[in-house]
């Protein structure tokens, strides 16, 4: 599941203005927060921008930007990862269940990307469901840290 990466698979080339394909066309440069977990197919990461600790993508390796468009191998992966990611979060975290959501709507970001949000049972219900949302708009000075996220990815690497 961590061995070297392949190069961008399908015919789709990386989208020059897609953050996803960005980070991708430096793999073995990107931080243990970018390259959680991988495979051929997904690349497991911390979601950037956020305020909760622990939020992840899931990430096709190929520039997809719709759910309809992952090839059959993809799509055949995909519940096998949403789970083991879950129950990462849950050793890792701690969290009562998690959350999962797929948009790819914002500008930069419109490569498919699953939402693995850990909610913890103490959580606000004024956050629960979708405006744990809320968190992406949290202040800079409020995200998880690199190093934070760094941490969270090594203690979630140690459970998939």
């Amino acid at each position: 599941m961590t061995s070297d990466p392949p190069a961008l698979l399908g015919d789709r080339p990386a989208t020059p203005d897609c953050y996803a394909c960005g980070n991708e066309a430096r793999f073995t440069e990107l931080p243990p927060r970018e390259r959680i977990a991988f495979d051929p197919h997904w690349r497991l990461a911390h979601a950037v921008g956020t305020a909760l600790p622990g939020w992840l993508v899931l990430l096709p390796r190929r520039h997809v930007s719709a759910v309809h468009d992952l090839t059959d191998a993809e799509a055949g992966t995909l519940g096998g990862w949403q789970v083991r990611a879950a129950r990462a979060l849950r050793e890792v975290t701690g969290c009562a269940k998690t959350y999962v959501a797929q948009f790819a709507e914002a500008e930069g970001f419109t490569h498919v990307h699953v939402h693995l949000v850990p909610r913890s049972a103490t959580l606000d219900a004024a956050r629960r469901g979708p405006r744990v949302f809320a968190y992406l708009r949290h202040p800079e000075a409020e995200h998880v840290s690199a190093d934070d996220a760094d941490a969270l990815a090594h203690a979630l690497r140690a459970h998939l």
